[in-house]
């Protein structure tokens, strides 16, 4: 039997309530199948998209001359790989190092490049961070729990439907000799976001 949250929307952030509304509705005009749409948003939240870009930084990470394309065409590099699609049409790669840290936004939506990280968070498609990423971007990593570098700038990126960002973290210390494998589960969804930073290895 469908789950009902109209019941429970009171504590939701307005994006969610809405979306939480809008699938009651069509639940019980039949119009869709729960079990279904919950299967679709796994594979995008966890499945195709994180691992995807995943392997994309790996690759970079273990392969001077795939980052160097990346930099120069990360729409065909990305492309090379098998991922491509709907939202990923038009990618840019940006590079964190020792004297800067990018950060993605989109200011108005969310646009976001689906082949290599899936659906978008909640927390990128709300309105806070849509606005405070822009004018207090420190305030906003340091809630992530991102520490940066003393002198370390932030570089805010707006992606928009003609143009999407990947950021491509830093290689963390200790992770010489992995394979690209091993080297991809070190990389998370927010890391490619910026809004956190690669998994130093165990």
């Amino acid at each position: 039997m469908p789950h009902d949250h109209s019941d429970h929307d009171n504590h939701l952030d307005p994006i969610e309530a809405r979306v939480r509304a809008l699938e009651t509705i069509l639940t019980r005009k039949g119009l869709v199948d729960p079990a279904a749409m919950d299967r679709i948003i796994e594979t995008y939240s966890e499945d195709v998209g994180p691992k995807n870009g995943a392997q994309v930084v790996a690759r970079a990470w273990a392969e001077p001359d795939f980052a160097d394309w990346l930099a120069q065409d990360a729409t065909a590099a990305i492309t090379s790989m098998g991922f491509s699609g709907r939202q990923g049409e038009h990618m840019q790669a940006v590079f964190n190092t020792d004297g800067v840290h990018n950060l993605v936004v989109c200011t108005l939506c969310s646009c976001y490049p689906w082949p290599v990280l899936g659906l978008p968070p909640t927390w990128y498609k709300s309105p806070e961070y849509r606005s405070r990423a822009v004018y207090e971007p420190r305030a906003v990593l340091a809630e992530f729990g991102v520490t940066l570098r003393e002198g370390q700038q932030v570089r805010v990126w707006d992606s928009t439907a003609e143009l999407r960002y990947l950021v491509i973290p830093q290689r963390p210390a200790g992770s010489d000799g992995l394979s690209q494998a091993q080297l991809a589960e070190l990389v998370t969804r927010d890391s490619m976001i910026g809004a956190g930073l690669a998994q130093v290895p165990t």
